[in-house]
């Protein structure tokens, strides 16, 4: 067949699920038999995700070969249980990065460059890229941003030119928001009639409105939709506020938005096979017990309101792990600097189940994080420390069982006097030049897990490999010390020698990594590694 264009743009407001809606049409189109593939466009000047402030932008997802990308990624991985890669993801800063370059090495053969239709054509490259190297039936072109920023309108005008060369091959979603203000009582149509109109200014007609709201949209407003938007009432999705993510694909399937997109390309009807997924969302929802799982970052409080999604895969990871055992994950923020100004506050700690210290960069929170992991330590309560989190861990061992006092990482002191974690050899010459951007230990990298530890007997296997993304490692130096005063070393990379998993032995869970179990964590198949903490966390 030939491969068909999807692109969903949002309207509205930001935040009201593009990437839920792409990932839930993943889903729903892989599961009546078709390759599918997804993209994210993102529309910054940086190159890509890694330089961004996760409390601005939200996470950083990481893929298998090493792209820093967008969290929405990280949601189509997890619906459609497939690794994607750098073909998958596009920011401004890296088309306009791309066609300059061209410009430089003569490409265009001496043309006038222009923003259009030269950034275009390479947005329109780069998308029909990813469909070939997936070789895909359908390609899902999430557009970030909101229609009528100024941001992402070259993007769209990329869309409207492949629409024009091929419109029995592209289909174009608005998915755009439907308030119902307490004052009035009634849901309010208009500010997606605006968005639709904002979206024919640049060309394009959507084919499918998919309406977000707190309530499904009645018959009135899906024909008042229909006639204000130019659209049949059948092509306005209804799409409300659910208990889980996870149920947006069986409310899309019983919209019939499958089947109004296979009819819209002209293709045959195809049966869905959702009873796998079914069946999991219809168990999650019957979860009585509880696990209360804290985690203790620092990325989080943005002025009166907490971000979680800095840390949104770590939570997923952590739902489906709880699922799994049969247990609903009841997840509570927990600020680091608390712990640095408070020391008394961590008595709060033992009430709960379990602990957990994610990635992060630079000093601040560090001494409360530290704190942190030496009372679960002594009080055996399930820790487990992720990337940053795995450091600090060594970090605290050094210090307060291998009597290390002024250890440290050298990315905090360069000159602390027993620098326990230190930075890659390779990472040297990169930092020197401020070469920051991309450079990075990132992707995927091997470890041999030793047989007699806590990981083995959750991994059930000794070769395992797992996402990275750090400068910053355990110093070779310190091995000994460490491993003399109890630490264990259940993980190291092959190649390197490098230090990848740490445990404690006369602990129910105490395990730190180096690199992110929970980019691949996924709702049917949760990670093993979270598994086992969040048993161990059910049994305290």
């Amino acid at each position: 067949m030939k491969q068909k264009f999807i692109f969903i743009t949002g309207g509205v407001m930001s935040g009201i699920g593009k990437g839920i809606t792409t990932a839930s049409i993943f889903h729903i189109l892989q599961k009546k038999g078709y390759k599918v593939t997804a993209m994210k466009i993102d529309p910054y000047v940086n190159v890509d995700a890694g330089t961004m402030n996760p409390v601005e932008h939200g996470e950083i997802f990481v893929t298998d070969d090493g792209a820093e990308c967008d969290q929405d990624i990280g949601n189509y991985e997890r619906f459609s249980e497939k690794n994607l890669s750098k073909d998958n993801y596009l920011t401004t800063g890296k088309v306009y990065q791309t066609v300059i370059t061209k410009e430089r090495n003569l490409e265009y053969n001496g043309k006038c460059v222009e923003v259009v239709p030269h950034i275009p054509n390479e947005t329109i490259s780069r998308i029909k890229k990813a469909g070939r190297n997936a070789d895909a039936d359908f390609v899902l072109i999430e557009i970030g941003g909101t229609v009528g920023e100024y941001q992402n309108l070259l993007f769209l005008e990329a869309a409207r030119m492949m629409h024009l060369k091929s419109p029995q091959d592209v289909l174009f979603l608005l998915v755009s928001y439907l308030p119902i203000p307490k004052t009035v009582g009634e849901m309010k149509t208009k500010p997606t009639q605006n968005a639709n109109r904002i979206l024919n200014e640049a060309g394009i007609q959507p084919d499918i409105i998919i309406g977000r709201a707190s309530h499904p949209i009645d018959k009135a407003r899906k024909e008042k939709i229909s006639t204000f938007c130019n659209i049949d009432p059948d092509d306005v999705i209804s799409a409300p506020d659910a208990g889980s993510i996870y149920e947006v694909p069986l409310i899309f399937n019983n919209e019939k938005i499958g089947e109004r997109i296979l009819k819209k390309l002209g293709l045959p009807k195809k049966k869905n096979n959702l009873d796998k997924w079914e069946e999991f969302v219809s168990r999650v929802k019957s979860l009585k017990k509880t696990v209360k799982i804290a985690i203790v970052g620092k990325y989080f409080e943005t002025g009166d309101f907490v971000l979680s999604d800095s840390y949104i895969s770590v939570i997923e990871a952590i739902k489906h792990a709880s699922w799994s055992l049969n247990h609903k994950e009841e997840i509570v923020w927990l600020s680091s600097e608390k712990y640095e100004k408070d020391k008394q506050a961590l008595k709060d700690i033992k009430n709960y189940d379990g602990v957990i210290i994610p990635g992060g960069f630079g000093t601040r929170g560090i001494e409360g994080k530290i704190n942190v992991i030496e009372y679960c330590r002594k009080n055996n309560i399930p820790f487990l420390g992720l990337c940053l989190g795995m450091q600090l861990a060594v970090i605290e061992f050094a210090r307060n069982v291998c009597n290390l006092k002024e250890a440290s990482s050298v990315e905090f002191d360069k000159n602390c006097p027993h620098p326990v974690i230190n930075i890659m050899e390779e990472q040297r010459g990169v930092l020197e030049k401020k070469n920051y951007g991309g450079t990075m230990r990132l992707g995927s990298y091997k470890c041999k897990i030793n047989p007699k530890t806590k990981s083995f007997k959750a991994y059930k296997k000794e070769d395992i490999d797992e996402r990275h993304r750090h400068r910053f490692e355990v110093n070779n130096d310190y091995r000994e010390k460490l491993e003399e005063g109890g630490l264990v070393i259940a993980g190291t990379n092959p190649k390197h020698d490098l230090v990848e998993i740490i445990e404690i032995k006369k602990h129910p869970f105490f395990v730190g990594v180096q690199f992110h179990p929970e980019y691949k964590s996924r709702p049917l198949s949760p990670h093993p590694l979270f598994v086992e903490f969040i048993r161990k966390s059910i049994q305290r």
